[in-house]
């Protein structure tokens, strides 16, 4: 008898047993907690010809930034390939297949045609999402769980998450009020939604609302600072507040304690770090010896050649450690991989290589060229994906080496032309948030 996921779908080679730890497995991904992995696995072992839960593995692991788990998503893939498969199986297959192969709108293109046809298929949607965020496409974002919400209701499961998908493509388009309310709704649903609450940073963040969004976070954190995927990052969203109310110190203690209070490798984990740290500084906090531990957690990155939001992260890291060798060594790394035709490739030549070369012109103190070569950022910045928020990194940088050059009424007045390059102007947010001082 063929058995039928919790919504309905037909699923091949699975026993109930099995099927219960996969539904394990989907429920921790869609509502970011962790030990989505250990159910995986547990459902393997008890049914090693299941489909579904090869492909969720593999798109667990396709959903990176580190190299590494995108090449062993290709074992995963390989061995659902193996096995047959019901048309819906046979549709994740294949946008695995474009995705691992470096054609990323390729693979969405045949998600979003899943979607049209299983619009319930939250592991499509999550794995849709991801790529939409690493494209830096928000529009898309937005559009995408707008079109699948008619088919959700409030007794599905993962309804929340839907909810929590939404509320972050509004956000990123600017439409904070009704993220606001997706958000709130998605945590009266399911308190334990981790994506739920970081919608809620981004919110208080992009309306520059710290003192609300500090006490907000707090006041949430059973639901984001434990047993979470996301709870480094949330972390780093209270810090940014702690900066933008002029408690320096205060972002100190929570990178010392909570964003590398465990050394972690995870490339997520060190992504945050190196944008905490360089936004402290930039706030005149010395961050001292902190940086030289943070440089050498980015070093065995520096050849990734996978993904530019990486790579200017590992700038951020080697520019503050004054790490010039392992600087240098990026930007050669950098200069081999725009010639390559890969989707790095591209990212590269457009905006990674001048926002690295930036960096060192910053952090050597000429700012002249930091200006020239930010200033040349705005019109692909979105190209490098994350969040509005991270990529406020390179404004403030920006706006800084502006600051240093003293010359007051020039500097005010190039300020104003580059905002008005910058991405995500005119679509209702306030400004840039100030430089913390």
């Amino acid at each position: 008898m063929t058995l039928t996921d919790a919504v309905g779908y037909p699923v091949s080679g699975a026993n109930p047993v099995a099927l219960t730890a996969y539904e394990n497995a989907l429920g921790a991904l869609r509502s970011w907690r962790s030990g989505a992995q250990t159910q995986i696995d547990a459902a393997l072992r008890e049914a090693p010809r299941f489909v579904m839960a090869h492909v969720l593995h593999a798109w667990l692991l396709a959903c990176s930034r580190d190299p590494l788990r995108v090449g062993a998503a290709r074992d995963a893939l390989a061995q659902a390939a193996a096995l047959p498969a019901n048309e819906r199986e046979r549709a994740h297959l294949s946008a695995l297949d474009a995705v691992l192969g470096d054609d990323l709108e390729r693979g969405l293109s045949r998600l979003g045609e899943l979607l049209r046809s299983q619009p319930r298929d939250v592991l499509a949607l999550h794995a849709a999402n991801v790529f939409d965020y690493y494209l830096g496409n928000a529009a898309r974002l937005a559009d995408r769980t707008a079109a699948v919400l008619p088919a959700w209701s409030q007794e599905m499961p993962g309804y929340p998450a839907v909810l929590a998908m939404h509320a972050f493509g509004l956000v990123e388009n600017g439409e904070y009020a009704r993220a606001e309310d997706f958000a709130q709704t998605a945590l009266t649903l399911d308190p334990r939604d981790a994506r739920a609450p970081h919608v809620m940073a981004h919110v208080f963040e992009m309306t520059e609302r710290p003192d609300d969004g500090a006490r907000w976070l707090t006041g949430h954190a059973a639901g984001w600072s434990a047993g979470s995927v996301a709870t480094t990052h949330c972390w780093w969203h209270l810090a940014l507040f702690h900066l933008a109310r002029g408690r320096n110190g205060e972002a100190l203690a929570v990178y010392d304690r909570q964003v590398r209070g465990l050394r972690s490798g995870a490339l997520a984990d060190l992504i945050d770090a190196a944008a905490l740290l360089w936004r402290i500084e930039l706030a005149d906090a010395d961050a001292g010896a902190r940086w030289t531990e943070l440089a050498a957690a980015w070093a065995p990155h520096i050849d990734d050649a996978y993904c530019s939001f990486t790579d200017i992260h590992a700038m951020l890291a080697f520019v503050g450690a004054r790490d010039w060798r392992n600087a240098q060594r990026l930007e050669r790394s950098l200069t081999v991989a725009q010639a390559q035709r890969t989707r790095h490739g591209a990212t590269t030549r457009l905006i990674g290589l001048a926002a690295c070369r930036a960096l060192v012109a910053y952090g050597r103190g000429d700012d002249a060229l930091a200006i020239s070569l930010l200033a040349s950022v705005p019109p692909h910045a979105h190209r490098l994906g994350g969040s509005h928020a991270q990529r406020d990194v390179l404004h403030l940088t920006l706006q800084r080496a502006v600051e240093r050059m003293r010359r007051p009424r020039r500097a005010r007045e190039l300020v104003g032309r580059i905002r008005s390059l910058l991405p995500g102007h005119g679509t209702g947010r306030a400004g840039p948030a100030p430089t913390p001082t």
